[in-house]
């Protein structure tokens, strides 16, 4: 059986300045996106050795659930506001389980 889940690493740089607002802005999104449909993992975390740098560790059901989380409103308002909280971009690689399935 083919394991259609998805997994992402979603990292973020904090624009100067912007560190305590950017992870405000991460925090609001962790429970109505924990609440869509297929979402089975969305945590927030920080990096060990810098920790204005956030990361979500994310698994999806499927690609479209995925998908449909980006068109819901609190994350297409997270988006539009990415250019003044962070340095860059955010960076986003998206994975697939390649060990055995549960």
């Amino acid at each position: 059986m083919t394991d259609h889940r998805l997994a992402l690493i979603v990292e973020f740089q904090p624009a100067r300045g912007k560190a305590a607002e950017l992870r405000q802005a991460l925090l609001d999104v962790v429970g109505p996106t924990r609440a869509e449909d297929g979402c089975l993992l969305y945590d927030l975390h920080e990096d060990v050795e810098d920790n204005d740098v956030l990361a979500f560790y994310e698994i999806w059901e499927t690609p479209a659930h995925h998908a449909a989380h980006d068109a819901t409103p609190h994350i297409i308002d997270l988006v539009t506001r990415m250019p003044e909280l962070t340095a860059e971009p955010p960076r986003m690689r998206k994975l697939h389980r390649i060990e055995p399935g549960d």
